[in-house]
């Protein structure tokens, strides 16, 4: 039941828009978005709800969401089976949008705040696939790595690495990333297939519902 304690309270989470710590507020009201199991053996760690997130209160209910699925060789139906796959983002609640129309980063709030409550009620986790470099900064800050490309790049070393669970960093599925996955097109072709793998590996013994 502590998972699930852990979710109710962040549901009715306020702290970005009633008591900010980092001005100015949640210029809208909160939505936390979240899909998590304690039976969960994949997670993917995100960034912060876009606007039709928001909108849905579902994450990846976007394109971004069907590249990942693709990327990841799932169907909705699977990938929104919060038994098999935990979606935990940076920051849970649309963070809103900035002067040129981008949204903004996650609130710096909300990962200090749940993240690792979430995560200790998250032990069956055999595979974390980072997206993004907020993602990147706290899942694998000790790592070294300059950014999102450099740990895309040492995917080899990160399937590879012993113990659990694994840490793969992968680009953002959004759009915004189309001229880098154009230009690297070893991500393709080298990390997807082993990603595929894993994931298949993974859900081949689902968990009983219930």
């Amino acid at each position: 039941m502590s998972l699930q304690q852990v979710l109710r309270e962040l549901a009715a989470c306020r702290i970005c828009r009633d008591t900010p710590r980092y001005l100015p507020p949640l210029p809208h009201e909160p939505r936390p978005v979240i899909q998590a199991d304690a039976r969960a053996r994949i997670c993917i760690a995100g960034q912060a709800p876009g606007a039709r997130v928001h909108a849905s209160g579902k994450p990846f209910t976007d394109p971004s969401g069907v590249r990942l699925r693709q990327w990841l060789g799932v169907d909705e139906a699977t990938f929104y089976d919060a038994r098999r796959l935990a979606i935990v983002p940076m920051g849970h609640c649309f963070p809103g949008l900035n002067a040129s129309g981008s949204d903004l980063p996650p609130r710096r709030e909300c990962a200090p705040t749940w993240r690792s409550r979430i995560f200790a009620d998250l032990p069956n986790l055999e595979l974390i696939i980072v997206l993004g470099h907020h993602a990147l900064r706290w899942h694998l800050r000790d790592a070294g790595y300059a950014g999102i490309g450099d740990a895309v790049r040492d995917f080899r070393a990160r399937f590879a690495a012993p113990g659990l669970p694994k840490i793969i960093a992968l680009p953002h599925p959004s759009w915004r990333n189309n001229s880098w996955l154009k230009a690297n097109p070893w991500f393709e072709t080298g990390v997807l297939p082993l990603l595929r793998q894993d994931v298949q590996r993974l859900l081949k013994d689902a968990p009983p519902k219930g």
